[in-house]
């Protein structure tokens, strides 16, 4: 069976979907290990009451560049004694270096909360028509801000830059009026965990990405 490292900032939540179909059958791959860079990140109580190893490793100082390349390194050891086949980033806060990305090319996936097209484009087409890319981590607040009538989530593969590796799936989510940023942010939620383990399942099976 094919083996599942998981990184996470948050809740938890869409680490919860993949362990939910991992159990089930829907995916057909185990999560070996999860990490966070937070000891009070609600995946790691998740990750422990399913049976998975749950790893607390704290970054130190995110601005000094000395201890953030060891920190990856570190990372990138502790992930490697677990063999994964894929790596998930599940709400994960923290940019990837590229010291990081070299150990494991190509087997890094990333779920995000807005439409990304393939590649560095500042547009993406959509049903509504083109709109601007949204990256970073105020997507569901900038999607607001801009009057967007629709926003959606991403999977696709992790590379250099942040938010332009190639798409595995995505799709969107209408923005209703009255929406608030936690509102819109719950059903962009409740998309992800339909997406990524689906998504998953494509990745561990090199099927290509397909956009939706």
């Amino acid at each position: 069976m094919k083996r599942i490292a998981v990184l996470a900032s948050g809740s938890g939540t869409n680490l919860q979907a993949l362990l939910d179909a991992s159990c089930t059958g829907a995916l057909n791959a185990e999560i070996a290990v999860v990490v966070s860079h937070r000891g009070d990140c609600g995946a790691l109580p998740r990750a422990l009451a399913a049976g998975v190893a749950a790893v607390s490793l704290p970054l130190a100082d995110l601005r000094d560049p000395a201890v953030r390349a060891a920190y990856d390194r570190q990372l990138a050891d502790i992930l490697t004694v677990f063999a994964p086949d894929l790596i998930v980033l599940a709400g994960w806060m923290l940019i990837l270096s590229p010291l990081f990305l070299d150990r494991f090319p190509g087997r890094i996936i990333n779920v995000h909360p807005a439409l990304l097209p393939d590649g560095v484009g500042a547009e993406v087409f959509t049903s509504q028509g083109t709109l601007p890319v949204l990256r970073g981590p105020r997507t569901v607040r900038d999607a607001l801000r801009h009057g967007f009538p629709i926003t959606g989530a991403t999977v696709h593969y992790v590379t250099i830059t942040v938010d332009t590796g190639p798409v595995i799936l995505r799709e969107e989510v209408p923005i209703l009026a009255g929406d608030t940023e936690q509102t819109l942010h719950e059903r962009i939620k409740r998309l992800e965990h339909r997406l990524l383990p689906r998504a998953v399942g494509m990745a561990l099976a090199g099927v290509p990405g397909e956009e939706h």
